[in-house]
C-alpha cells in the first residue's frame, strides 16, 4: 500500500462520496414531492400534507341547539378525524348568505357545504320534499332505513345532479310537534283562513284545508306570531320551541306533528369540491356527517322531555289534541297534494313510488314490531314506572 499513487488512493473515497451524495438527493427528491403531496396516484389518491379549508353555511343561527349543533359536530369530526387536514368553519344563517340562501350558494360555490332542510327547495326541485318530511308519512327511524337501505339516498342524489350538489343525512328531529297556535283549534272551521308558518308539502296541505300557509326562516318567527303577521307556526318540538320563546306569544301547542312524522335534515356538498377531496377525506366526510346526524336525534330525543315539562309547568301553557275530523282533514288534503305534486314532477313521481313501497312494507311491520310494542306498554304498565 505504501507503494499506491495519491490518485489510486483517492479514487474509491470520491465513489463512495458520489454515491453517498447520491443517495441524499434522492431522499431529499422524495420528501419534497410527499411535502407537496404531488397526484401520482391519480385523483382521490391521499395527499399527504395537503390541507382543505372549507366554509359550511346554514339556514340556522349560530350554535342554535340541535339544528345549529349537527354542523358544529360535524366540522369537529372532520377535523379530529382527518388531523386537520380538512377543516370546516360553520357560518350562521345571515353571515355569508341568507338563511334560505344556502341552496344557491352552494350549487354556485360560494361555500363548499350547506345545512339545512331540503324541502326548503321545492319550489326548485319539487321532489326534495320526499327527504324532509311527508304528512302521515315515515318517522325518523324509517326514514333513515329507507335513505340508507331502500333506494331513498340514490334518488335524493339523482334529484340534485342538476344542481351541482351531493346531498348527505344531517340529522333528524323525531316527530315534531303540530305547532303553536293564537286560538284553539276545535273544528275543521277553525282552520279556515288561519296564517300559519308551515313548509314543504305540509304547506300545501294546510292551504287545500283552508289555512294560508307561509314560509319563513326562524329568526322571523317570534316576531311574526307576536305581531299578528300570522296565526300559528310549527318549529321543531319542546327542545327549541321553549329556546325561541313562542310561549311567551302563544298559549296553545298542539299535537301530534302530522306535518312532520320524522323530518331529516340535510348536508349538501358542492359536487367538484367534494370530487376535488383525495378518497380517504371523501370517506370522512360522509362518516362525519353519520356522526352528527345520529347525535342530532339523540339530543332531541333527550333534550324534548325535560322542555316540555318545563313548558306545562312554569309557563300557561295549554297542551292540546288536534281534533280527530281537524287530522282527517288533513290527511285527505294530503292525498290530494300528493297526486298534484306527482302529476306534475316527474321525478317526484319517481321518488314517491320508491317511498311509498317503502312505507307500506315497514308499516305493515311496524305494526307487529315497534307500533305493538309502544302499545302494549302503554295498556300494560299504564303510567306506572319501573
Amino acid at each position: 500500500m505504501a507503494n499506491d499513487t495519491l490518485e489510486q488512493r483517492i479514487s474509491p473515497l470520491v465513489i463512495v462520496a458520489l454515491v453517498a451524495l447520491l443517495v441524499a438527493v434522492i431522499a431529499l427528491w422524495a420528501m419534497d414531492k410527499a411535502a407537496r403531496g404531488e397526484r401520482e396516484a391519480g385523483p382521490g389518491a391521499a395527499q399527504t400534507g395537503e390541507v382543505f379549508h372549507w366554509k359550511l353555511v346554514t339556514t340556522w343561527p349560530k350554535n342554535f341547539p340541535g339544528l345549529g349543533s349537527a354542523p358544529e359536530i360535524f366540522a369537529q369530526e372532520v377535523e379530529a378525524m382527518s388531523g386537520g387536514r380538512l377543516t370546516v368553519r360553520v357560518y350562521g344563517g345571515g353571515e355569508i348568505v341568507p338563511a334560505l340562501g344556502v341552496f344557491d350558494a352552494v350549487s354556485q360555490g360560494v361555500a363548499q357545504m350547506g345545512h339545512g332542510a331540503a324541502y326548503y327547495w321545492k319550489g326548485k326541485v319539487p321532489s326534495s320534499v320526499f327527504f324532509t318530511a311527508v304528512p302521515f308519512g315515515l318517522n325518523a327511524q324509517e326514514m333513515y332505513g329507507w335513505l340508507y337501505y331502500g333506494g331513498g339516498l340514490q334518488l335524493w342524489e339523482e334529484a340534485y345532479t342538476p344542481y351541482n350538489l351531493v346531498p348527505l343525512p344531517g340529522g333528524s328531529t323525531g316527530v315534531q310537534m303540530g305547532g303553536w297556535f293564537n286560538r284553539e283549534i276545535n273544528t275543521v272551521a277553525d282552520v279556515q283562513g288561519l296564517k300559519m308558518r308551515i313548509p314543504g308539502l305540509a304547506g300545501e296541505v294546510f292551504t287545500a284545508a283552508g289555512g294560508t300557509s307561509v314560509t319563513l326562516p326562524g329568526s322571523e318567527l317570534y316576531t311574526s306570531l307576536q305581531t299578528g303577521v300570522i296565526d300559528a307556526l310549527e318549529w321543531v318540538g319542546p327542545y327549541n320551541d321553549r329556546i325561541m320563546g313562542f310561549q311567551d306569544v302563544a298559549k296553545y301547542y298542539y299535537y301530534p306533528g302530522w306535518h312532520e312524522p320524522g323530518s331529516i335534515l340535510e348536508f349538501i356538498v358542492n359536487k367538484e369540491a367534494m370530487a376535488s377531496l383525495p378518497e380517504d377525506l371523501q370517506a370522512i366526510v360522509r362518516a362525519a356527517a353519520k356522526a352528527a346526524s345520529e347525535d342530532m336525534l339523540a339530543e332531541y330525543t333527550a333534550r324534548n322531555n325535560e322542555s316540555l315539562r318545563e313548558l306545562l309547568q312554569d309557563h300557561d301553557v295549554q297542551l292540546r289534541r288536534f281534533p280527530e275530523d281537524v287530522l282527517r282533514a288533513f290527511w285527505l288534503a294530503t292525498g290530494d297534494a300528493m297526486r298534484d305534486l306527482t302529476a306534475r314532477d316527474p321525478m317526484a313521481a319517481k321518488v314517491y313510488a320508491s317511498y311509498r313501497k317503502f312505507y307500506r312494507d315497514v308499516r305493515e311491520y311496524h305494526h307487529i314490531s315497534e307500533q305493538a310494542y309502544i302499545n302494549m306498554r302503554d295498556d300494560i304498565m299504564g303510567d306506572a314506572e319501573f
